[in-house]
């Protein structure tokens, strides 16, 4: 089992943040909020192998600064039982074994499975909502970010917007 360096905020992340900050164009956000960044190598070949062509394939291979791992160890039960996919499944279980700060994932099963499991969870809109806190990002850059994501495939219900608007203030 890794050890986490108490200095260094870890994260590990899902396919669908990946793609929706490469979306508004803010997948450096990742590497600025945090010291380690890793994405399971299931969710690696998801977006950059299998998604070519596509929005965040080309960002995510480019992005040299995130570090791809396999988990050590699987579920005793598939994930599909629950209804989990192998990315959310490894995302879980990588955050589980390397003891990451966050899990970075929207994607409501996977985010109520990783709650239940004690671990601290953060999705698109809440990256961006973050960068604007620190500064990263103004607050209208956040708005243009959560507009895009609205027009593109990227699902996201007005009551999660109306959340979000309402916390950049």
């Amino acid at each position: 089992m890794a050890e986490k360096n108490p200095n260094r905020l870890t994260c590990v992340v899902n396919s669908t943040p990946l793609i929706a900050l490469s979306i508004v164009g803010h997948l450096n956000l990742l590497k600025q909020l945090f010291d380690d960044v890793i994405v399971p190598y299931s969710v690696y070949n998801e977006v950059a192998q299998k998604g070519v062509g596509r929005i965040g394939a080309n960002e995510i291979t480019q992005a040299d600064w995130l570090s791809i791992k396999h988990p050590n160890k699987t579920y005793f039960f598939p994930p599909e039982l629950i209804g989990l996919d192998v990315g959310e499944r490894d995302v879980i279980l990588l955050a589980q074994e390397m003891h990451t700060d966050w899990v970075i994932i929207d994607e409501k099963l996977g985010r109520k499975v990783a709650n239940i499991l004690g671990l601290k969870i953060k999705g698109t809109l809440g990256i961006l909502l973050i960068s604007h806190r620190t500064n990263l990002i103004t607050k209208e850059q956040a708005i243009i970010a959560s507009q895009k994501l609205v027009e593109s495939n990227i699902r996201l219900s007005k009551k999660l917007i109306d959340w979000f608007e309402q916390r950049l203030d």
